[in-house]
């Protein structure tokens, strides 16, 4: 559901939907299972897939930016709100932000709509294909792995309660088409008496250079620390799947803080880097160049598209002398990202290691 809420009661239909869905057999409330990719019940072990109603669910649809500029809504605020539970009636307070939770009373799997203020429904959801003991894993072998970790910290660490948590985060496509000029520079060796010096001859060109871009990713929560976001990905954005409340069945989920415009912004920023690296790299194999200096462009975009998409990631931590440390795992493909102690006894004993090696290779470059 990739459209936008014209309204609160379109709101409604479009971002409340019964995430519950009762076990047949036992009569439990069933959750979202990464290892199969459907419905499982925690009571009874009752697994169930979940339908498409058509082709067209089978991923998010790619929308028009140009049209959705003219109506979202970035007037709302993180304010908190208060949820009744339709399966037992108790009232919880749940940051404005977040889409999906269990109720804390009964377990019930609940997807919330805003408490006054229009709001874009997820498009697509990536689904979790990760399992928390899965994560686990993956957390003790990457600590395992880190060199300047204590080796008390590597046997003791011991991931807390994991929290799988859906994030927010926009994909943008985009045709380009830069104008640029710059400097090239081409290397030559001059001997000059008894010295061979390197000599730069710099020319000018100028040009056109086209390249389209794929989801472009953007992280739309403020929320989470952005390094250990950044760390974890790529995700595979194209297996996502069109948004069913189904996928989030038993986990959190937040909306988005960063607004699709600013979403954009970021989008480009990152485009402008990529674009820069592109144009460089024509320049240096057309005119076998060695060097580029002074380079400027000035881009135009077309048929631009966006996607708003929920990403699966594990968040978790672990205590070391009266220290939290956390991590996150990716809950597509589990690549993990966090902090660790540092051993100060490692470090001088690496540096003093490296600073002697570099002594015995100056040395013996000298005879």
């Amino acid at each position: 559901m990739s459209e936008f809420d014209t309204n609160l009661d379109a709101g409604t239909v479009s971002t409340m939907q019964e995430t519950d869905k009762k076990c047949p057999s036992c009569g439990g409330v069933m959750d979202f299972d990464p290892a199969t990719g459907g419905l499982s019940c925690p009571y009874c072990g009752h697994v169930q897939a979940i339908e498409m109603s058509s082709e067209k669910e089978a991923a998010a649809e790619e929308m028009d930016f140009s049209e959705a500029e003219n109506v979202e809504n970035h007037d709302w605020g993180a304010q908190k709100k208060t949820v009744l539970c339709k399966a037992c009636g108790a009232e919880t307070v749940y940051d404005a932000l977040e889409i999906a939770s269990e109720c804390p009373f009964c377990g019930s799997n609940q997807v919330m709509e805003a408490a006054d203020r229009q709001t874009m429904a997820p498009g697509g959801v990536v689904p979790f294909q990760v399992t928390d003991e899965k994560a686990a894993s993956l957390f003790r072998g990457w600590i395992r792995k880190k060199w300047f970790c204590p080796k008390l910290a590597k046997e003791s660490a011991k991931a807390r309660h994991f929290k799988g948590v859906y994030l927010p985060y926009w994909t943008f496509d985009a045709k380009t088409e830069s104008k640029y000029r710059a400097d090239y520079g081409k290397e030559r060796r001059v001997k000059k008496g008894n010295e061979v010096k390197t000599v730069t001859d710099w020319y000018s060109t100028k040009g056109t250079y086209k390249e389209s871009f794929d989801d472009e990713l953007v992280c739309a929560t403020t929320n989470h620390n952005q390094s250990m976001l950044m760390e974890i990905e790529p995700y595979d954005t194209a297996a996502n799947r069109s948004y069913k409340p189904e996928y989030v069945a038993g986990f959190a989920a937040e909306r988005y803080a960063v607004g699709l415009e600013e979403g954009w912004e970021m989008a480009k920023e990152a485009i402008h880097y990529k674009l820069s690296d592109g144009i460089g790299q024509t320049i240096r194999k057309r005119e076998n160049a060695d060097r580029i200096r002074n380079l400027s462009f000035q881009t135009a975009y077309s048929a631009v598209t966006y996607k708003y998409l929920l990403l699966p990631v594990w968040i978790s931590s672990y205590k070391y002398k009266d220290k939290i440390y956390q991590f996150m795992v990716n809950g597509q493909t589990g690549k993990v990202s966090g902090k660790t102690p540092v051993s100060v006894p490692k470090v001088v004993i690496t540096a003093a290691a490296v600073i002697a090696a570099a002594a015995l290779m100056i040395w013996l470059s000298s005879y």
